[in-house]
């Protein structure tokens, strides 16, 4: 049994979800992101774990797929849509300053591929990548 809050989210906004699959929170940190784009009047559409990326893992040196967490569509205050391609992570696993572990450490590494590979991806599409961390998402967290 895993110790993080993981499952299927239940869509209250059906006509927003663009994925084939049931949206998929794999922390509580994403099922509060599900949330935000379910019932975000400016998200238009929004889908989890759509997208297939391909990158060498820096470790192992075999090549294998990143599926980052989420894609939204959104609409600025001027009606114009954007797209982007969110990933939800723990500041902790974003840089090799806020890693706190040798752990931590590794996964920093093996992010910094995913996220080179999902940016040369989003540049070819016109779209942007974004990292999330739980300062994003929470307000009242210390940094």
């Amino acid at each position: 049994m895993s110790k993080y809050a993981q499952g299927k989210y239940q869509i209250k906004n059906p006509e927003k979800y663009i994925g084939k699959h049931s949206p998929t929170y794999r922390s509580s940190w994403e099922f509060a992101f599900c949330g935000f784009c379910d019932n975000n009047p400016s998200i238009v559409q929004w889908a989890s774990e759509a997208i297939k990326i391909p990158y060498r893992n820096p470790v192992t040196g075999k090549s294998t797929v990143y599926v980052p967490d989420f894609v939204i569509v959104y609409s600025d205050k001027n009606q114009k849509k954007h797209t982007e391609l969110i990933e939800i992570k723990p500041s902790t696993q974003v840089t090799m300053e806020t890693a706190k572990t040798l752990k931590d450490k590794y996964s920093v590494a093996i992010n910094m591929a995913k996220w080179a590979a999902a940016d040369s991806w989003c540049k070819a599409n016109n779209i942007r990548f974004r990292v999330v961390t739980e300062f994003d998402i929470f307000k009242n967290v210390k940094r």
